[in-house]
């Protein structure tokens, strides 16, 4: 193409470089693309207690404890680190749900009265004994508690957060979805409970948890879980995994006239 008659002259621009591609250690180093296993993450759960879950409008509260519980099994099954902290127990926020201390019966229960988890001292220090910087969280509410143990655990700890959304809830679904897009835009990770589950097996040859996988799946994973036991049964031929009396055959009723 050629210059119009008069047009100035412009100067040549500076060339336009390729970005450099990332360096190994750019890409290799990075934590957050690191699989969660049992040994390189922690547990948390956060004023899993009456008053706390009477406020929860984000999610349907029995499912809610399902989940929690669920997430607590599997922490145990796989021998993961957990912390237990409650806030004002007798005088406001009543006792941890009795299903998710019949998992941990012996566990201290970390009392606080601070809304930030991260502002006591015996949580920072449960943490820190643990020695993994991957930090699992299931608390309530999401908009308070969470984000502010969140924020505060990445900021000063040096923790990842990974924020198990369908294992904690809000006082409303904006509340709750707010602050989880809050978190995620400060570096939180988010995930599900049985994300976290099926991430540490990862393997279904790893069969010494294999089992227990398979127990909390059928227990708490609703769909997936009768999925499990109709081919286990109907598909392999084990036997039903309850015990009930003899089934009846199907015996027609008699027509009668007026039918």
């Amino acid at each position: 193409m050629t210059r119009p008659p008069g047009a100035p002259v412009m100067p040549a621009g500076p060339s336009v470089q390729p970005p450099e591609p990332l360096s190994d250690e750019q890409t290799m180093h990075d934590p957050k693309l690191e699989q969660l296993t049992p040994q390189n993450s922690q547990m948390i759960f956060i004023d899993h207690q009456p008053q706390m879950a009477f406020g929860v409008q984000s999610i349907d509260r029995q499912t809610l404890k399902n989940n929690t519980v669920a997430l607590a099994k599997a922490a145990k099954l796989f021998a993961v680190p957990v912390t237990l902290t409650t806030v004002e127990t007798d005088s406001f926020s009543g006792h941890t749900y009795p299903e998710l201390l019949a998992v941990f019966p012996e566990h201290p229960l970390l009392e606080r009265t601070s809304m930030n988890s991260w502002d006591d001292q015996k949580v920072r220090d449960s943490l820190a004994a643990a020695g993994r910087k991957k930090v699992v969280v299931s608390g309530l509410w999401t908009e308070v508690c969470n984000t502010t143990f969140a924020l505060g655990a990445m900021l000063e700890g040096g923790y990842e957060i990974y924020m198990v959304a369908d294992a904690s809830g809000g006082t409303s679904a904006e509340a709750h979805q707010y602050a989880m897009d809050r978190m995620v835009q400060a570096g939180v990770v988010p995930v599900t409970w049985q994300q976290v589950l099926l991430e540490w097996q990862r393997d279904w040859a790893r069969r010494e948890t294999y089992d227990g996988v398979i127990g909390i799946a059928k227990e708490h994973s609703g769909a997936y879980g009768m999925g499990i036991d109709y081919a286990y049964t109907m598909v392999h031929g084990a036997p039903e995994r309850v015990a009930h009396g003899p089934r009846q055959a199907a015996i027609p009723a008699a027509v009668t006239a007026a039918e």
